[in-house]
């Protein structure tokens, strides 16, 4: 599968730009907001800290609002913001070292997309979904500065309709394989559901996909 057609597909099981951009601007650039906060110091906002820059907004109905949309994952309780793609405070295979912060990734599409969407340099250690093999990706934005144990590392996505939460479903089967041994085993099991990309392919589909979420100015909280 090519990067565009990857775009399109992604884009209609899990339209975050769209619905992005369907909300009233308030909530918009609240969503925007808990990203750069998230990437500016290592943790997504605290309610205290988004009162204090929207006074006026009811933000427990706004916070379940996006999190209806699927733009941001709650606490169980509702109390505290736990994701909002591409980046969770759950543990996930996929550790990222970016700004100075241990952050962690909802996948590895999402792992990738972390330094074009940002503009940062990131590290990033994960594994082989089918091996286990250890993998250490170094980024510059766009840029992939180095890949261990080889440049030959795949992005799989098995392609299938979010429930309820991507974060929990649709997240969880993009992952890394070690190789191309590893991506045709992989593979093979849906092979109907599932493709693989080329981590420059990967770059290219994660960059794409979460441009448009950062396309205005942040406003600070």
């Amino acid at each position: 599968m090519d990067v565009q057609t990857g775009l399109k597909q992604l884009n209609q099981l899990l339209p975050l730009a769209g619905r992005q951009a369907a909300l009233p601007a308030p909530l918009a650039e609240v969503h925007r907001a808990v990203l750069r906060t998230w990437i500016d110091h290592g943790r997504p906002p605290q309610l205290a800290e988004l009162a204090r820059r929207w006074p006026n907004l009811p933000l427990s109905a706004a916070l379940a609002l996006l999190a209806a949309d699927d733009l941001l994952v709650l606490s169980p309780g509702g109390e505290q913001i736990a994701g909002a793609y591409p980046l969770t405070l759950e543990e996930t295979p996929h550790r990222l070292r970016a700004n100075g912060h241990t952050l962690r990734a909802m996948c590895a599409l999402d792992a990738l997309a972390v330094g074009p969407l940002f503009g940062l340099p990131v590290e990033i250690e994960s594994i082989c979904r089918v091996t286990g093999a250890p993998i250490f990706l170094r980024q510059d934005g766009v840029t992939l500065l180095a890949a261990e144990p080889s440049g030959d590392i795949r992005v799989g996505i098995h392609w299938q309709p979010p429930q309820s939460c991507a974060a929990h479903s649709l997240c969880r089967e993009m992952v890394f394989l070690v190789d191309a041994a590893a991506a045709a085993e992989w593979q093979a099991i849906a092979p109907d559901q599932r493709d693989g990309f080329s981590l420059a392919a990967a770059i290219e589909l994660g960059a794409a996909f979460f441009a448009p979420l950062l396309a205005y100015p942040v406003l600070q909280v």
